[in-house]
């Protein structure tokens, strides 16, 4: 870390327990980039809602970040938030919502997730229509895309340009589109472009289903990412939260050394999870990362596989 402003205040205060874990993660997280390594960030939950895009848009811009892997609402949300960010509703008081208070929010066609509300008209709806007609496209000339390739190009052509409602300084998809990040998004379909995706392929507009390229299609293009990239360098893994995001990414590495039986294949060089899932056992969000040493993802040397933080 350096000495600015925000650095300087975390060394001064983050001195025990979590907080100190926060200063441990930070330093080696540029420890490993300054040594030359390669950072793969993975999200789950409700990141780019929560408005992550703030600050990991910034980070893909320095370079810091060069490849992520988030599950589909995601990818998606934080193009909603980019186009419709005036029409969310905020809902500070969501612990004290009932169920009649949810069925209202419902019938007003707004999202919660935990305390905002997507508005569906103004954010999903609106690139339904537009990802339909690229969806139409591809289908009708035999083309197939990953979902964020056809994000992707939606932004490239303007799409939405004149919808935007934050600064696109703050949107990581742009920033991750501007850079041509290599995006990973395991589990699309649960999402609700995926959804709608297969919706459209039910109602007979779309033909192929297999247009939109997926899960398995992704795991063969992360194994060639991480082996091009560690010819040359380590790569490390930075988790935020857990769930499909986290262990898909995380499982190139035993999938190659074991299952592909590349057993020169190196385990990640850097771990950090930032999840709020109380340790335990039986949950793989709340395993230790030891863990992971078992399974071949991490080993005892990996800095360090204790950076996991509530």
């Amino acid at each position: 870390m350096n000495d600015g402003t925000v650095s300087a205040f975390l060394k001064r205060n983050f001195q025990h327990f979590n907080a100190a874990t926060l200063i441990e993660a930070a330093a080696a997280y540029r420890q490993h980039l300054d040594a030359g390594g390669k950072m793969l960030v993975t999200l789950a939950g409700a990141m780019s809602t929560a408005e992550l895009g703030i600050s990991l848009a910034e980070m893909i811009r320095h370079g810091r970040v060069h490849g992520i892997c988030c599950t589909g609402a995601n990818l998606e949300e934080d193009l909603f938030n980019l186009i419709a960010h005036n029409s969310y509703k905020r809902l500070p008081h969501y612990r004290d919502l009932t169920p009649k208070d949810e069925v209202e929010l419902f019938e007003n066609n707004l999202n919660r997730v935990t305390d905002t509300c997507i508005p569906e008209g103004e954010a999903i709806r609106k690139v339904e229509m537009a990802i339909l007609a690229e969806w139409r496209s591809a289908d009708a000339a035999g083309k197939r895309f990953f979902p964020h390739e056809f994000l992707f190009t939606m932004l490239r052509q303007g799409k939405f340009i004149d919808s935007y409602e934050i600064d696109v300084q703050d949107s990581w998809l742009y920033a991750a589109m501007v850079r041509d990040l290599p995006v990973f998004v395991p589990g699309w379909e649960d999402s609700t472009l995926g959804n709608m995706f297969a919706a459209h392929c039910m109602l007979g507009e779309i033909k192929n289903v297999q247009t939109v390229r997926t899960g398995l299609e992704y795991m063969v293009e992360l194994s060639n990412w991480y082996l091009t990239t560690t010819k040359d360098c380590s790569a490390g893994f930075f988790q935020i939260g857990g769930g499909i995001a986290g262990d898909f990414a995380i499982c190139v590495v035993p999938m190659l050394r074991e299952d592909v039986g590349n057993k020169d294949v190196p385990v990640w060089g850097y771990y950090c999870q930032i999840s709020d899932s109380t340790t335990s056992y039986g949950s793989y969000s709340g395993a230790v990362p030891n863990e992971k040493i078992t399974w071949g993802k991490l080993n005892a040397e990996t800095p360090e596989g204790v950076k996991s933080f509530v």
